[in-house]
């Protein structure tokens, strides 16, 4: 795990962290081309300069989202973004975390995805890489 993602996820409680380190192993694992930064304040993985997943501490919980997860047709994504294609899961508990639908959610998060790296160039239009 890059060292400054294990800096943020120590920085939290004690079951946030857990739930954090959980989901770095599980994105790592599952997405290995991916590249991960602390992004805007928490950590992002990204494939070819575009953001895919990532994870942040919200009042709700800890706030795993995909940015083009609304295209993923997964009910359990069920907090989506209004002006993008992002869709999001909060978790309290590490024990909520079923790493099956983790699994399935991160494949698709290889397949589908909206070029948000160029969003700016585009003026806020995105456009369907995968």
């Amino acid at each position: 795990m890059h060292k400054d993602i294990q800096t943020y996820n120590d920085s939290l409680s004690v079951e946030d962290n857990k739930i954090c380190n959980l989901l770095a192993q599980e994105i790592t694992r599952n997405l290995p081309d991916a590249e991960s930064i602390i992004w805007h304040g928490h950590p992002v993985w990204f494939l070819g300069g575009n953001p895919i997943t990532g994870y942040s501490k919200q009042k709700a919980g800890i706030r795993l989202m995909f940015w083009s997860g609304a295209d993923f047709d997964e009910e359990n994504l069920n907090v989506r973004g209004e002006k993008f294609k992002d869709a999001s899961i909060f978790y309290n508990n590490v024990s909520e975390i079923k790493t099956k639908d983790l699994k399935r959610w991160l494949k698709k998060s290889s397949e589908i995805q909206w070029d948000y790296k160029n969003i700016v160039k585009r003026k806020g239009i995105l456009v369907r890489l995968q």
